[in-house]
Order: structure tokens, then C-alpha cells, then sequence
């Protein structure tokens, strides 16, 4: 069956996370959902409870905007509470490019009133490549620069990829 006909119909393949907060930010909840479209995916994000922006000033951490990125393993166990999911490994990088080109980077998540809403194209994986990873959302924004893997600070909550 070809892909509009399929599309049409509802039969693209989708995949699934059920993304939950860790130790950092365990008020955190939501789905994101990957839905095959021609020449790549279109990813969905609703998430809720994040933590509220606080700039880095005072000797406090910036906590917000959240980097987003899709991980190399499917591995949301916690270890460290001080610097949780770090059994998720780096992003997800299968062509071996520099930061801010790795497949497994998608933009940062802003939040209002703790809720993020997000809907983006990307060409860099189908469902399928990334069935057993892991989506992280972390405690600061992704400048997609820093190497190796933006700057984005902890992690602060964790969903496996499945199929839906």
C-alpha cells in the first residue's frame, strides 16, 4: 500500500514515548508520538509540569527553555538521582556528525505555565530507526554548538520509543 493511501486511511506508522520526570522535575508528564510522512517524521509533543524558567543568576542553576533530543538507548532507569538517566546514553547519532547535526536533535522545548506543545518535521529518522531509544527533555536550552552534545545541562525526564 503506498504512503498517501496509507496516510489517507490512518495507517502510517506511529511510535510513542510515555515521557515521566525523574528526581529533578518529577512533576513531569506527557507523550510525544512519531508519525511517518513522506521522506520523514512528524513529531508531537504535549508535555506538562515542567519546571518553571529561572534564569542562571544567584548561584542558581537556568532551569528552561528544555533542550529535546532522541537518545541512543531505550534505558529511563534513573541511576544517579543527581544526574539521572545517564543509561540513555548520548543522542542519537547513527552518521557520526558533530553536535547540532546528530539525528537525535530536535528543538528546544519552551514552556507556559509548565506546559510545552510542539509539532515538527524531521528528515533525519523514520518511526522505525528509533524504536527501543529514548526521548530526554533537559534542565536548559540546546545551542546546538557545544560539543558533544549542546550544553543542555541534566536530564530531567525520560520516555522509551515504541510502537503505538
Amino acid at each position: 500500500m503506498n504512503l498517501l493511501k496509507r496516510l489517507f486511511l490512518g495507517l502510517s506508522k506511529v511510535a510513542c514515548a510515555k515521557v515521566i520526570g525523574g528526581p529533578l522535575a518529577p512533576k513531569i508528564e506527557g507523550r510525544v508520538y512519531f508519525r511517518e510522512v513522506s521522506k520523514g517524521t512528524i513529531v508531537t509533543v504535549r508535555i506538562s509540569g515542567l519546571p518553571s524558567y529561572q534564569p542562571g543568576e544567584g548561584g542558581k542553576d537556568p532551569i528552561g527553555p528544555h533542550g529535546f533530543h532522541v537518545h541512543e538507548r531505550g534505558n529511563c532507569e534513573v541511576g544517579d538521582p543527581e544526574d539521572p538517566f545517564q543509561a540513555a546514553g548520548g543522542h542519537y547519532n547513527p552518521h557520526g556528525e558533530p553536535h547540532g547535526n546528530h539525528a537525535g536533535d530536535l528543538p528546544n522545548l519552551f514552556s507556559n505555565n509548565g506546559v510545552a506543545r510542539m509539532q515538527v518535521f524531521t528528515n533525519e529518522f523514520q518511526p522505525e530507526d528509533i524504536i527501543g531509544r529514548a526521548v530526554i527533555i533537559h534542565q536548559n536550552p540546546d545551542d546546538f554548538r557545544t560539543q558533544p552534545a549542546g550544553d543542555a545541562g541534566k536530564r530531567l525526564a525520560c520516555g522509551i520509543i515504541k510502537w503505538c
